[in-house]
């Protein structure tokens, strides 16, 4: 099984790791934890087998996640395809509920044309609205679970 993105609290801070070990850690390939030594992974010295602290290992993956992340502003939902925040076309969105607290903000990507999606709880839609205009749709319950 290989993983997306590793996850820093796998990682034992007490612990120095080679880099055989660390990859099987995260399942992924050796040359990947080469590559983070060569992008600036500390390592404990220039010495055969190469280990790494477990502390500065779990540090590294944090920052790099933190890199990595894309916060949506207000009117913005996160686009999977193009991998960024977007407006939705139009600047409309359709509020369709999961729950009486939760619900999602459905749209489409001006630039890709594909349905975008972002989460949010109805106690906070107006913070997250912006200048959407958003259409709010009812709750289907179906007819077998009605009272």
């Amino acid at each position: 099984m290989r993983a997306r993105r590793p996850n820093p609290r796998l990682v034992k801070i007490h612990r120095n790791y080679t880099v055989e070990e660390a990859a099987k850690l995260f399942g992924i390939h050796k040359n990947t934890v080469r590559s983070w030594i060569n992008a600036g992974l500390p390592q404990c010295d220039s010495c055969r087998p190469i280990l790494i602290l477990g502390r500065e290992l779990a540090a590294f993956i944090q920052a790099k996640r933190a890199r990595n992340k894309q916060t949506c502003l207000p009117g913005e939902m996160y686009c999977l395809r193009c991998r960024l925040p977007r407006k939705p076309a139009g600047e409309m969105a359709d509020f369709q509920p999961l729950n009486d607290k939760t619900g999602n903000l459905v749209g489409i990507c001006p630039i890709c044309n594909v349905i975008i999606n972002r989460r949010v709880s109805i106690a906070k839609i107006a913070l997250v609205q912006g200048d959407l205009d958003i259409r709010f749709l009812e709750l289907h319950v179906p007819v077998c679970d009605t009272p």
